[in-house]
């Protein structure tokens, strides 16, 4: 209950006492103290049995549809307000007071028989506040989750933004065709970066690809590394066991091969970068990077980095993946393991008599 609702209850409990304390005064009545104290016990007895149905009863079986316990929770309710009633009553009155509600020996089942009519009107106020609340407080939880469903798009797209030049992809077509006629190499350099760009603009309701595509994905940028250094670079790329159509986050690899070339050593036999892709169970993904790390100048563009890729895994893979990173000034290593999901479900047949125009390729 939070401050609010707090204050709420309050302020009902303080108007019902208060009423009962303008009514009963104004009677004149003899015994008007006793009147008093009575009818205050009796609205500490009711709300005994209130907050027992609210707080206790209806969020614990009434939410999570245990219908046996409700019910015997909503038998018991009654026992609850009279043995309230009796304890202040029967117990604290005398004691303090030096008078009783009842005359004469009375146990606590004359009570219950006295006052289980009394207390029924008090559990449907506290059902019908419990539902009223409950109601308030599910719209508030819908409103919560879709804003943060929006505040996530926002950020995935946010950084999705950041590794998709549009522009660039829009003229590889061109580029291509104008470097066939001066060169193999540097055309199929072209479309490797081409096939990398189309990977990058590919769009999914969930941002969810089949692992074999994010592998090809890391292949090409291998390849275009391997171009660019020929025989000085050595990266080696080993991969156990094969994926069938089990999908995860795309791009979600890359980022640590990209950290590991930046930073590490690349151009040495003897220190290669080594990366793993295992699968130690169907439902999992293992990725190691271990490469040694250079202490020469490099570029310090920054690319999506690494603080960017544990947001996406916070967004995508909330308390789901492991991410260690070890680096002791000379050996880097990285070791993520990730979920994997099931195959994409197969779209609907076509209806018969109509046309399915397939994607141009660039």
């Amino acid at each position: 209950m939070n401050r609010q609702t707090l204050r709420y209850h309050l302020l009902g409990w303080g108007l019902l006492v208060a009423y009962d304390f303008v009514g009963i005064y104004g009677q004149h009545l003899s015994n008007l103290r006793q009147m008093l104290l009575l009818q205050f016990t009796f609205r500490l007895s009711m709300m005994s049995i209130f907050y027992y149905c609210f707080l206790l009863l209806f969020p614990r079986y009434l939410r999570k549809n245990r219908v046996p316990h409700l019910l015997l929770g909503l038998v018991l309710a009654p026992v609850v307000f009279a043995a309230t009633r009796y304890a202040l009553e029967q117990g604290l009155l005398p004691l303090l007071f030096g008078f009783s509600n009842y005359t004469g020996e009375v146990n606590l089942l004359h009570y219950l028989r006295d006052n289980v009519e009394r207390g029924l009107p008090m559990m449907m106020v506290a059902a019908t506040a419990w539902g009223v609340q409950d109601a308030f407080m599910q719209e508030r939880r819908r409103e919560t989750h879709q804003l943060l469903q929006e505040k996530t798009q926002a950020e995935l797209a946010f950084l999705k933004t950041q590794i998709n030049p549009h522009f660039l992809y829009n003229t590889l077509n061109y580029i291509y065709s104008e470097a066939y006629l001066v060169s193999e190499p540097l055309a199929e350099a072209v479309l490797r970066l081409s096939d990398l760009m189309r990977y990058m603009l590919h769009d999914s309701p969930d941002g969810k690809v089949e692992v074999r595509q994010e592998v090809a994905y890391l292949e090409n940028y291998l390849a275009l590394h391997r171009m660019r250094f020929e025989d000085k670079f050595f990266v080696e790329f080993t991969q156990q066991g094969a994926p069938q159509e089990q999908r995860v986050a795309a791009l979600m690899l890359v980022p640590f091969v990209e950290n590991a070339l930046k930073h590490g050593i690349i151009h040495q036999a003897e220190k290669p970068v080594e990366i793993r892709l295992t699968f130690p169970t169907p439902q999992h993904l293992l990725f190691e990077v271990h490469n040694h790390i250079s202490h020469h100048q490099k570029d310090h563009t920054t690319g999506i980095g690494l603080a960017n890729l544990r947001r996406r895994l916070d967004l995508l893979y909330p308390e789901q993946y492991e991410l260690a990173i070890e680096n002791d000034g000379s050996v880097h290593h990285t070791r993520l393991l990730l979920p994997l999901d099931g195959p994409r479900p197969l779209p609907p047949a076509t209806p018969p008599g109509r046309a399915v125009l397939a994607e141009s390729a660039a």
